[in-house]
């Protein structure tokens, strides 16, 4: 397969930092709070940049769907190797409300806009742990998908794809164009050089709006709440079996 792959990269609150929830309940803060490429997206463009430098395909094109700022993670993603980036716009109450079906909507949309003949991306994203973006893009093109991809080959016109599942390891063999998603172990992502973090300021990012793909946003979900965990009750030692058999049943759980 010598044609073209497109990456998504979500921007999410960095992976370090302590979420907090507004106080109005309504969502988390974000403002003033350091953002950064979602982990599993990095390891989508690592591996869809070995494939290019094995010459195995031609372009990589990198994709992100937000404000302005994602355009941030586009050049992060431009400077690990991609060739070039499309920013998706999306505001305000739109952007708040985007979800994977949007996004999926969106991805297929470019899909077939850019001609690509593979989409990877990564199998979830930390900030919503939704694992349902790369699925939503397979089912809305029609196409072939190798999810929790650990391992990924290109075999002509086939891709070879190792399965991360409950129970091991699976290897399945699908048709191109496919949909592939990255998990953990598939690649440990490089880091961006300053040469080429320098290199990336000049590579083209393409501006457009879903409108422009015929993407209605509407979303059919509508958050009622954001809580904080439960905080953890602090533990006891016990001297003695007896003793540990005692407070569990006072505790009721035995």
């Amino acid at each position: 397969m010598s044609g073209r792959v497109l990456v998504g990269v979500k921007r999410v609150i960095d992976y370090a930092v302590k979420i907090r929830v507004k106080p109005d309940n309504t969502s988390v803060v974000t403002d003033g709070v350091k953002h950064s490429m979602n982990p599993f997206c990095e390891i989508a463009v690592e591996e869809a940049v070995k494939l290019k430098e094995k010459k195995l395909i031609k372009e990589v094109v990198a994709i992100s769907c937000g404000p302005q700022q994602v355009q941030e993670t586009i050049r992060t993603a431009l400077a690990m190797g991609a060739d070039r980036g499309i920013h998706v716009e999306v505001n305000g109450k739109d952007y708040e409300n985007l979800g994977p079906l949007q996004v999926s909507k969106i991805f297929a949309a470019l899909a077939k806009k850019e001609d690509a003949q593979l989409v990877i991306l990564g199998k979830q994203a930390i900030d919503d742990d939704c694992n349902q973006t790369g699925q939503m893009t397979a089912a809305l093109l029609d196409w072939p998908q190798g999810t929790f991809a650990s391992e990924v080959t290109l075999e002509g016109d086939k891709i070879k794809v190792v399965r991360e599942i409950d129970g091991g390891l699976e290897t399945i063999r699908i048709n191109t164009p496919a949909v592939v998603t990255a998990d953990l172990r598939l690649n440990t992502p490089r880091y961006a050089t300053l040469p080429n973090i320098m290199k990336a300021k000049k590579k083209k990012i393409a501006n457009m709006k879903p409108a422009d793909l015929g993407v209605d946003l509407t979303s059919r979900l509508e958050q009622l709440r954001v809580d904080e965990p439960p905080q953890r009750q602090a533990g006891m030692k016990v001297e003695t079996v007896d003793d540990l058999v005692g407070k569990l049943k006072d505790a009721g759980r035995i």
